[in-house]
């Protein structure tokens, strides 16, 4: 069974960080780029950024470019995403979830090109 489940969500004043994780089992982990996407209430899904399998390259949407970076420890079968100088507009539920199979990350730009998600956890950021 695929399970990812995240963690490290809560609430913040703007400005602030976090640092969420995603514990991957039920797959062979490093055959797979690992990705963020984010929900806001009421709005849809929108990604956040991916890495590929080695770690070696990432790519990130343009509104979360210089504040955001993406992880990955393969040994503890594990990505992260360290957030930084968060705003308001960051708040949603974050979810970790795959690339497909074989995919370079230079077309995993949108939530449809994943595959395996997480349940997700929430982010929140207000004065």
């Amino acid at each position: 069974e695929v399970r990812l489940v995240e963690s490290g969500g809560g609430s913040v004043q703007p400005g602030g960080s976090l640092r969420l994780s995603c514990a991957a089992s039920g797959f062979t982990f490093d055959d797979y780029a690992m990705g963020w996407i984010r929900q806001a209430s009421g709005k849809g899904l929108e990604w956040v950024s991916v890495i590929s399998w080695n770690e070696l390259s990432t790519n990130y949407a343009d509104s979360v470019k210089g504040r955001f970076t993406i992880s990955r420890d393969n040994a503890k079968r594990t990505v992260y995403l360290q957030m930084n100088n968060l705003q308001s507009d960051d708040t949603a539920v974050y979810y970790c979830a795959t690339g497909r199979r074989g995919a370079s990350i230079w077309t995993i730009t949108s939530p449809s090109d994943f595959l395996y998600w997480g349940q997700g956890t929430q982010v929140t950021v207000s004065s």
